[in-house]
């Protein structure tokens, strides 16, 4: 690994370190991912029967798929728009990473993939199994998804971790953040495809939706695990996701200039 790298591999590994440490909090995520993860199955099984068992090509098993796997990604993409960078910001410790060797953007991304990477074990994993076992579902039976899947994750997850530190930018002119924050788990979370898939959005919303990151960070990559997208069409979902990666990534270098130059730290 290149010299210039091995600080960033060391954040993630501390970040994943970092997550490992809430081991009860783990477990109580895990309960609450089943216990809404039942909810869910409760309310769009009944939709989907209601359609005469076909809604806009999801059946039950791939309804239960699209539950069980956005449950599992609740853990690790950052839907809640909280990031340790934004109290760094308020409390002017951020002054210290910009004399660091070390580009500040994406040492935060990094750390906090870590944390959402080690989620997936705790929390994510278990939430899918317990779904597949006790409900069942609809999963590809080639390996192709998984491993495009993965990938789709991983950037997805990415994308959460660059759009929170675009909320936590703000602080660089508004200091408190918590009101953006809230803004943006209210709209993430439903435009991410978090309660129901975006394809049972009305046309307008749909489009809407797909002008925004969020679909990148939790819907592209259920449609390419669950099998329901695959070939080319995944393959431009994944490419779609690299797109957006790049536009936030130019985005933070921005604004993380400019708050720079802006920034005032308090009381000496």
């Amino acid at each position: 690994m290149r010299a210039s790298l091995l600080p960033y591999w060391r954040l993630l590994r501390a970040g994943i370190r970092e997550q490992s440490t809430y081991r009860l909090a783990a477990l109580g995520g895990l309960v609450a991912n089943a216990t809404f993860g039942f909810l869910k199955v409760a309310v769009l099984f009944a939709t989907v029967r209601a359609a005469g068992g076909d809604l806009n090509g999801y059946d039950l098993g791939a309804m239960s798929a699209y539950i069980w796997l956005s449950q599992g990604l609740l853990g690790s993409v950052n839907l809640h728009g909280r990031s340790d960078f934004a109290e760094r910001i308020k409390d002017g410790s951020v002054a210290v990473d910009f004399l660091r060797p070390l580009d500040v953007q994406a040492a935060s991304i990094v750390q906090e993939v870590g944390r959402s990477l080690w989620s997936l074990v705790p929390r994510g994993i278990p939430s899918v199994l317990i779904g597949g076992l006790v409900v069942g579902m609809t999963m590809p039976t080639s390996p192709g998804p998984y491993l495009l899947g993965a990938v789709s994750l991983l950037i997805g997850i990415t994308i959460g971790a660059a759009v929170v530190y675009l909320v936590a930018t703000a602080g660089f002119w508004m200091v408190e953040t918590r009101g953006l924050q809230i803004l943006y788990m209210v709209v993430s979370g439903f435009l991410a495809g978090l309660f129901v898939p975006i394809a049972l959005f009305p046309g307008w919303l749909l489009v809407l939706a797909q002008a925004t990151p969020f679909p990148s960070m939790m819907m592209y990559p259920i449609d390419i695990l669950s099998g329901r997208v695959t070939g080319a069409a995944a393959l431009g979902l994944t490419a779609a996701q690299l797109g957006w990666l790049a536009a936030l990534g130019l985005a933070g270098h921005l604004l993380t200039r400019a708050g720079r130059h802006k920034l005032e730290v308090q009381g000496g």
